[in-house]
């Protein structure tokens, strides 16, 4: 696999890394530390996930390959829901959803990272069972990643600002859509 090749691929695994971080930076209006934090997770599970894949794909893969967007979706759905529900039912500040929270960030970065474990496993037919060339390329998933995130985060923050909406409840149902997504294709 090539350089652009990878780059290509840690692209398409980034897009929901990037939308989910968007989502989270219109809800909370603020950057701070949760911007590393997240980045780094989305950035970690990605190749952490490519990697799971590529070594167990033989032992595992018929079984997550047939699950895995069950599996998205529902944590995707179940952050979603959460989101709209604490957006419309709870009004107090300290009550609303914090995707700064760590579990919160462990469940999206879960969430977001199940097709980095398909892409693992497309790898054992290919010629990535060479090792430089397989860690190059989880290296670039999980940069791409990493970046992706730290750039929707930031673009969500200024959408925010920008307009002093309810956005918790809009989160949600971008969640959600996000989740449901794969299984009507």
């Amino acid at each position: 696999m090539s350089y652009f090749d990878a780059l290509l691929l840690g692209i398409a695994l980034a897009m929901d890394c990037f939308t989910v971080s968007i989502t989270c930076g219109i809800i909370e209006r603020r950057l701070g530390l949760q911007v590393l934090v997240m980045s780094l997770a989305f950035g970690i599970f990605q190749s952490g996930m490519t990697l799971i894949g590529w070594g167990a794909g033989d032992l595992i893969s018929p079984v997550v390959l047939a699950y895995n967007q069950w599996v998205a979706c529902g944590l995707l759905v179940l952050l979603g829901v959460k989101m709209i529900w604490e957006g419309f039912c709870h009004k107090e500040e300290d009550a609303h959803f914090n995707p700064s929270k760590g579990i919160t960030i462990l469940m999206m970065a879960l969430a977001t990272s199940i097709d980095a474990l398909a892409v693992g496993f497309s790898f054992i037919g290919t010629t990535q069972r060479d090792c430089t060339s397989l860690y190059v390329a989880v290296g670039i998933i999980g940069l791409t990643s990493l970046l992706a995130a730290w750039v929707g985060k930031y673009i969500g923050v200024v959408i925010g600002r920008r307009f002093c909406l309810p956005m918790e409840p809009l989160g949600g149902i971008i969640l959600v859509i996000i989740g449901i997504k794969p299984l009507l294709v």
